[in-house]
């Protein structure tokens, strides 16, 4: 046995680390005191990324999109991303955001944005908002056009704008740089490329929307640049509700789900009712008969997308958050805040299951009758307000 090999002795002195973590070093003495060892050891920290340019516009590119809830979906992001990432440092990128708009637009890389509140993206109005994107493509006059190729009203109005402008266009691009892009043809058995066209509508992963650098994310008002709406040709019957109950898990965009910590399974179904939700279940209350085969959500069950999730007493094992890995925004309910589940959520509520889907059932029956008897939003708030609490 060598004894001049050195040896932590854990039970010596030991400093604490800025994440909470006990660290005992050879040679430093420690007394238990929080310290930054990042800042001491040359750690990493989250860099604060740099703008892309500072310099003055001389061209911008134009990227136009519509929202979901306030906010820019991923295919959306990645159409912006591939305009600044093609931008040069004296050319601006411009964002049309069509609906409501609560996103960082800086961080998103662009340098200049339009909110449109007035165009939904559940409403069809085509007319209007190929004159709003006409209106902004005149005013910026951008030196080309980029959109998500969705079939959620991006794509569409992209070929209705290049069929009005007489503009050239590429649909359905999976590879673009400087000089050209790209798209899959002959069924995928083929490659199709051309020159840069006026309106590029990017197909979904085409660009990582990460980007190293941030814009300068300035706020452009509507006003004299977007034309007042006339009254549409078409009549918009709106989107045909559909119960959730009978919405297949895989599509449902909004969804409850329950854990071994909901015992009253009654009162689960009422508020996923009230709440127009599709029901999931982990394996655990599947495997209890709380509910069937088809509700398990996990990497033995089905694996979802939605919007919204809510998990009610789940404590996240690894194959149920395999299946909820591409929702957009989880929210947990759990009495045990540090459940693996609390890692991945959005918002963790350290609450009984139980009692959360009662105050979640009253409060939407409340605010349900609040706007039914003309309540204000006041009212509607003071409500959410006591769910909270």
């Amino acid at each position: 046995m060598n004894d001049n090999i050195k040896r932590i002795d854990p039970r010596r002195p030991f400093v604490i680390t800025a994440e909470g973590l006990k660290r005992i070093t050879l040679g430093e003495i420690g007394n238990g005191v929080v310290l930054d060892l990042a800042s001491m050891h040359g750690g990493h920290k989250q860099a604060v990324k740099a703008r892309r340019t500072t310099k003055p516009a001389k061209r911008s590119l134009l990227v136009a999109a519509h929202t979901d809830r306030g906010a820019l979906d991923d295919h959306a992001r990645q159409a912006l991303a591939a305009a600044a990432l093609l931008a040069d440092d004296e050319t601006e990128v411009v964002l049309i955001a069509f609906g409501e708009f609560k996103d960082d637009a800086a961080a998103l890389g662009a340098d200049r944005y339009i909110e449109l509140p007035a165009f939904d993206r559940r409403s069809f109005a085509p007319d209007e908002e190929v004159r709003a994107l006409t209106a902004c493509v005149a005013h910026f006059a951008p030196v080309r056009v980029f959109m998500p190729d969705n079939a959620t009203g991006d794509g569409d109005l992209g070929r209705r704008y290049a069929a009005r402008a007489d503009g050239s266009i590429a649909t359905h691009v999976v590879e673009l740089d400087h000089a050209h892009v790209a798209s899959y043809a002959n069924a995928g058995r083929a490659f199709a490329s051309r020159a840069l066209p006026d309106v590029v509508l990017l197909a979904a992963n085409a660009v990582d929307a990460r980007l190293p650098f941030v814009g300068a994310g300035e706020a452009v008002s509507a006003e004299d640049i977007v034309p007042v709406a006339k009254v549409s040709a078409y009549v918009d019957l709106g989107i045909e509700e559909m119960d959730a109950a009978q919405v297949a898990l895989e599509e449902a965009d909004f969804i409850v789900s329950a854990g071994n910590g909901v015992s009253d399974i009654g009162a689960f179904e009422t508020l996923a009712g009230t709440l127009g939700a599709a029901i999931g279940a982990s394996r655990v209350a599947v495997d209890d008969g709380k509910f069937t085969r088809d509700k398990q959500i996990g990497a033995t069950g089905k694996t979802v997308e939605a919007s919204v999730y809510i998990a009610f007493g789940i404590s996240g094992a690894v194959q149920h958050l395999q299946g909820i890995k591409d929702c957009r925004h989880v929210i947990a309910v759990n009495l045990d805040a540090s459940a693996p589940i609390a890692k991945r959520a959005n918002l963790t509520i350290v609450a009984d299951a139980q009692e959360t889907v009662k105050a979640l059932t009253d409060a939407a029956a409340a605010a349900r009758a609040a706007r039914a008897g003309g309540g204000s939003i006041m009212q509607t708030a003071t409500v959410a307000e006591g769910v909270a609490a």
